[in-house]
C-alpha cells in the first residue's frame, strides 16, 4: 500500500507540477519523467540502488522537483555514497518549494530535513596528519581514492563515506607514503602519513685501472726496449763503419805522403784526424754490438702478450746496421 501511494504521489505531482516548473516540457517529457519515477521508485522497494539512482537522476533532469531530488538522495544513501547524500538534501532544504506547489513537494522537504538529520550523525570522519616534510604539512600533496584533498582540509576532521579507503601523500623529493583505512559507520580515524627523503640512487661501480705493471705491460715495456736498444746498435755500427772507413783512406794518404813512416811537421793536423777516426769507428762498433747484443735478448726474453699474441719480432743485423722486423 505504501509503495503504491509513493507512486501515486510522483505521478501527481509530475501531473500538476507548477506551470514555471513545466513551461519548457514537452508533454513527450512530462511522460518520460513520469515513466521514469515510477521505475525509480520501484527500484528503491526492492533495493536495487544503482537503478533507482539512474532512474531518479534522469527524471530530475528533465522535470527538476523535491520529490525527484529526493529519490535521488535515497539511493545515493543506498549505494553508500553519503557525502554526495548528504549534499542531495542540502540541496532541497536550499531550494525549497514555491508558494503554490503541490503537497508532496513540501512532504519532500520534510522528508529531506529529517533524514539529513538522521545521516549526518552516522558519516564517517577521518583527520589526515602527514609528517616529515621540509616545509610541514602544507609541501605535500594528499590523496583520498585518487580525488585530491585541499592543504587547508589536513589536519582537521573530514566527512568520508564508509568502508575502505586509500590516503596517499607525495611531495618533491620524498617518498610517497600510503595507507589504507577502513571506516565503520560514525567511526573517526586519524591517518598519519609519514614522508622521508628518498634514497640517493645507488652509485655506479667504477672499474679498476688495469695493472700496468703486470705481464702485458712488462712484455711491451721489454720489446719496446729491445727494439731501441737494436735501432742504437745499428747507428753505433753505422758509424764505426763509415768512421773505419775514412780512417783506412786517411791512412792510407798518410803512408804515400809520409814514406818511411816520417811525415812532416805540417802533416800532424792530417795524422790527428787518423787517430780521431780511428777512435770513433772503434767506439762506434763496440757501443753497436754492446747494443745489439742486449736488444736481442730483451727480444727474446719478452713474454707474449694475449693482445699481441699475432705479433712476432726478429731482430735483422747486418753489416753497419741493426733492427728488427715485426709480422701480425
Amino acid at each position: 500500500m505504501a509503495r503504491r501511494l509513493g507512486i501515486a504521489s510522483l505521478l501527481l505531482v509530475l501531473t500538476c507540477a507548477p506551470a514555471a516548473a513545466l513551461a519548457q516540457v514537452s508533454d513527450a517529457d512530462r511522460a518520460t519523467a513520469r515513466s521514469l519515477a515510477v521505475e525509480g521508485q520501484e527500484a528503491l522497494d526492492r533495493k536495487d540502488f544503482s537503478a533507482a539512482f539512474d532512474r531518479f537522476g534522469r527524471a530530475d533532469a528533465i522535470i527538476h522537483a523535491p520529490t525527484l531530488l529526493l529519490g535521488v538522495a535515497r539511493a545515493q544513501v543506498g549505494l553508500g555514497r553519503w557525502i554526495a547524500a548528504q549534499e542531495s538534501y542540502n540541496r532541497i532544504l536550499r531550494e525549497g518549494a514555491p508558494e503554490g506547489s503541490p503537497e508532496p513537494f513540501f512532504q519532500a522537504i520534510d522528508a529531506a530535513h529529517k533524514e539529513l538529520d538522521a545521516l549526518a550523525p552516522r558519516i564517517p570522519q577521518v583527520l589526515i596528519t602527514v609528517r616529515g616534510t621540509v616545509r610541514g604539512s602544507s609541501a605535500a600533496d594528499v590523496t583520498i581514492d585518487g580525488e585530491p584533498v585541499p592543504r587547508a582540509a589536513l589536519g582537521v576532521k573530514r566527512p568520508v563515506d564508509p568502508g575502505e579507503h586509500t590516503i596517499r601523500a607525495t611531495g618533491a623529493g620524498l617518498a610517497p607514503a600510503e595507507v589504507k583505512v577502513t571506516l565503520a559507520e560514525g567511526a573517526s580515524e586519524t591517518v598519519v602519513l609519514e614522508l622521508k627523503p628518498l634514497a640517493p640512487p645507488p652509485a655506479t661501480p667504477i672499474a679498476p685501472a688495469p695493472d700496468r705493471a703486470g705481464p702485458v705491460a712488462a712484455g711491451s715495456g721489454r720489446t719496446v726496449l729491445g727494439i731501441a736498444a737494436l735501432g742504437l746498435g745499428g747507428v753505433g755500427l753505422a758509424t764505426g763503419a763509415v768512421s773505419g772507413v775514412l780512417a783506412l783512406n786517411q791512412h792510407a794518404d798518410l803512408s804515400e805522403r809520409c814514406p818511411g813512416g816520417q811525415c812532416d811537421p805540417s802533416l800532424q793536423g792530417d795524422v790527428d784526424r787518423y787517430h780521431v777516426m780511428g777512435t770513433v769507428s772503434t767506439l762506434g762498433f763496440a757501443i753497436g754490438a754492446a747494443a745489439v747484443g742486449a736488444g736481442v735478448l730483451l727480444l727474446v726474453t719478452a713474454p707474449s702478450s694475449p693482445q699481441r699474441s699475432g705479433l712476432t719480432v726478429t731482430p735483422v743485423i747486418g753489416l753497419g746496421c741493426a733492427g728488427a722486423k715485426g709480422r701480425f
